[in-house]
């Protein structure tokens, strides 16, 4: 097993047939015996991760920009695709390279510079697998108290620790365990929604949705980039991780499709919905706002709760389970020398801190989610500009030896890359002023007040990433002129 970026990849037998079968691929590339399967099979985990209620939910977060009904549908939209698009192009490098994201992306920024890149992707998705978590105990509380059966904190002790066991098992019995999870999660939840879409219908009020006044520039550009960042840009730093496991010869138009559709069809469909469901009721966004997923069962028939649970519990294990996934192949790739099932114990430690935080101590569900959101969307949007830039510019296929060794051709450390990142992330968080945290939008100045929550670092820092590594063009070339 690989778990030091400075070893040579070794050939890992198989996982097996059977999802009970701990996977023991970590950093290594995938032997050719291994890679298996289509394209269009990376749409089962993408809409798997996606399709949980908590989508219906960014109805209620996107109209809190103060936009219209239609300005929320057409930036939601654009968001959702374009995110996701980003995760398309990005997964192309896991065909490329057989191998995670986090080894892939030190072509970009070398051997020992990608530490930083690793870090970042650990500290982002441990924070989605929080977030994941602490929206279905909240869920689990709610349901309950609507149920009359209590719903206080023992309830949500219980709903914690049953959530955290599911989710650290399906990062630690890994790959195999995980797309056989998403199948079933795809079919239960995708059925349970549409029943959940056709009882609440009632509560839509068309007139009270129309007459929603329209916001400005500033408003609008938040909400579009609230999108990104919810989404696909939330999801870029692993989007390679299940792409690697496909035979070199797949089609990478297919790739980009079927990553691109699978992770944002659920979405867009949930959105659009969520918009139309929270535009109708001052009271349901309210509830959103402070029980996440959990508000949107105050609507819902009480027969209809428990089904309700179960489809908005499956739904955020499924994206908590590609989360803690990725996230401890990240934690491999910082340099930390383990196996790959115990990184996601140590993950699922931190993840269960984080969501006892949120759940019981936090003020607000949705302050400190945008606050998370934007603070870590500004960095990773930097990290996959380079990513991003890096893969267009490439015409081969990665060194699988190189990727491993730091005197190969890819190098130590690319300073360059890592200076777009810290540039572009100064300069991103100088140009978003996020609610309680009074050290951003140092670089706005008197603009602070009307155009700090349209999140212009998160695009600016995705444009220097990019932009900066286009200008560099001679580095990739000098690496595949030693292939």
């Amino acid at each position: 097993m690989v778990d030091s970026p400075d070893a040579a990849p070794a050939v890992i037998p198989a996982a097996g047939s059977t999802p009970l079968n701990v996977e023991l691929n970590a950093l290594n590339t995938i032997p050719e015996g291994e890679r298996r399967g289509r394209p269009a099979t990376l749409f089962w985990p993408w809409f798997g991760a996606n399709v949980s209620v908590l989508g219906l939910s960014y109805g209620s977060f996107l109209l809190g920009f103060g936009v219209s009904f239609w300005q929320a549908t057409i930036v939601g939209l654009l968001g959702i695709v374009v995110s996701f698009l980003l995760c398309g192009f990005v997964s192309l490098a896991g065909k490329r390279g057989s191998a995670p994201t986090m080894v892939l992306s030190r072509a970009a920024f070398g051997i020992d510079g990608n530490r930083l890149s690793a870090l970042l992707s650990w500290v982002l998705t441990v924070g989605w697998e929080t977030i994941l978590v602490a929206t279905a105990v909240l869920s689990t509380g709610e349901v309950f108290r609507l149920l009359g059966w209590g719903g206080g904190t023992v309830t949500e002790v219980v709903a914690l620790v049953v959530v955290v066991v599911l989710v650290i098992a399906a990062g630690v019995y890994g790959f195999d365990l995980i797309m056989r999870l998403q199948v079933w999660i795809t079919v239960i939840t995708g059925i349970l929604t549409i029943v959940y879409f056709v009882l609440v219908l009632p509560h839509i009020d068309l007139r009270a949705v129309a007459a929603l006044p329209a916001g400005d520039a500033a408003a609008v550009i938040g909400g579009f980039v609230f999108m990104m960042t919810g989404f696909g840009l939330g999801w870029v730093n692993a989007a390679a991780d299940y792409s690697r496991y496909l035979p070199r010869r797949s089609s990478g138009p297919g790739i980009v499709f079927w990553t691109t559709f699978g992770g944002a069809l659920a979405p867009a469909v949930l959105l659009l919905f969520g918009v139309l469901l929270a535009g109708s009721s001052q009271k349901l966004n309210a509830a959103v706002g402070a029980y996440s997923v959990g508000g949107l069962a105050t609507i819902a028939p009480s027969w209809f709760l428990i089904p309700f649970l179960i489809v908005a519990v499956l739904g955020l294990i499924g994206g908590a389970a590609l989360d803690i996934y990725s996230s401890g192949l990240a934690l491999l790739s910082i340099g930390l020398r383990m196996p790959r099932y115990a990184a996601a114990l140590v993950d699922g430690v931190v993840m269960t801190i984080g969501a006892v935080y949120i759940v019981f101590f936090a003020p607000s569900f949705f302050g400190a989610f945008e606050n998370f959101l934007i603070t870590l969307g500004v960095p990773i949007a930097a990290w996959a500009g380079v990513m991003l830039a890096d893969i267009l510019l490439r015409r081969r296929d990665y060194s699988e030896t190189d990727l491993y060794e730091a005197r190969g051709r890819y190098g130590r450390v690319n300073w360059l890359a890592i200076a777009l990142v810290v540039g572009g992330t100064a300069i991103g968080w100088g140009l978003v002023a996020l609610s309680g945290v009074g050290w951003t939008g140092y670089l706005l100045g008197a603009a602070k007040k009307s155009w700090g929550g349209a999140n212009l670092g998160v695009l600016a820092a995705l444009v220097i990433g990019f932009v900066g590594t286009l200008l560099n063009a001679r580095r990739v070339r000098r690496q595949e002129r030693h292939g």
